[in-house]
């Protein structure tokens, strides 16, 4: 990412977040009913922040260097960020300081230890991903569960972009919207934490030219964290699908999460895993569907 497209990164960013604001919201008089932005004034967020109007609007343009956490802080209680958009403020300041090697690309590979961990894990279907949401290791029921998804032979297999360009995604994943949402506010997450990442400017690249349903949502700038929840899916051999995640950070592995699916005993979706369980066995022996050997991409 170069100076200007980061400069323009913290422009739309802070731009956009103080135009979702109301005064009312933030505790202000709202004098007169012909305000001519949408939300607070700049002049109204260096005041909830403590600052000077100068100061703040040299931020808004982009210049976040020299900016003290304490300052950031301010920020982020007068903008009522919330914890995401707190990591992505911080993330733009880092990079907008004092040159510093970059960090480390996300992985595409790991460790064989790691994949023995996903192996051991045979009810629950489990991968690794990194942060550019490509899938670098499973197991075979996150194989089988995900066979939609790794239908496509290009690899690493990266399931943004499945989302995005691939037409099965919205039969597979019944809450098509919400999950195209959280996808692009999970990227632009990562793209403020790295920025020159090739691979991920390419990535959004090509998703901005193919889709413009994806350009239409990475213009919002929203960011959010997705570390549990619940998602529906159509299996194409097995049926609907409602299953419980959870995402977790690999300390050993920085860069890359650990996902994985469960359902509540005795439920549809349990049953349904089971029966996955079954098609994947039969599976064995054949083709893998990821298209390669011991689930693993890279």
């Amino acid at each position: 990412m170069s100076q200007d497209d980061h400069r323009a990164e913290i422009r739309e960013f802070l731009s956009s977040r103080r135009a979702r604001i109301t005064p009312e919201q933030a505790g202000l008089p709202a004098y007169g009913g012909n305000r001519r932005v949408a939300g607070l004034r700049r002049e109204e967020v260096a005041m909830l922040a403590g600052v000077s109007i100068d100061y703040y609007i040299r931020m808004e343009r982009g210049n976040l260097s020299g900016a003290s956490e304490a300052v950031l802080d301010a920020l982020v209680r007068a903008l009522q960020l919330d914890e995401a958009e707190r990591d992505h403020l911080f993330a733009l300041a880092r990079a907008a300081g004092p040159a510093r090697r970059p960090r480390r690309p996300p992985p595409t590979d790991v460790r064989p230890v790691i994949q023995q961990v996903l192996d051991a894990i045979t009810d629950a279907p489990a991968w690794v991903r990194n942060g550019r949401h490509d899938i670098v290791a499973m197991n075979p029921l996150a194989r089988a569960l995900y066979a939609p998804v790794l239908a496509d032979p290009r690899r690493p297999a990266n399931t943004i972009r499945f989302i995005y360009l691939d037409p099965a995604a919205r039969e597979f994943f019944v809450d098509w919207e919400r999950v195209a949402d959280d996808a692009a506010a999970m990227l632009r997450l990562e793209a403020g934490r790295t920025p020159h990442d090739q691979a991920l400017v390419e990535l959004v690249g090509e998703l901005s030219t193919r889709s413009d349903v994806f350009r239409h949502r990475w213009a919002s700038h929203d960011v959010r964290f997705h570390r549990s929840g619940q998602k529906r899916l159509r299996h194409p051999v097995v049926g609907r699908l409602d299953l419980d995640f959870e995402s977790m950070d690999l300390p050993s592995e920085p860069g890359l999460v650990l996902n994985v699916y469960t359902a509540p005993p005795d439920t549809p979706a349990a049953d349904g895993l089971r029966m996955l369980a079954s098609w994947a066995a039969t599976q064995e022996g054949e083709e893998a569907p990821t298209g390669t050997e011991g689930g693993r991409h890279g």
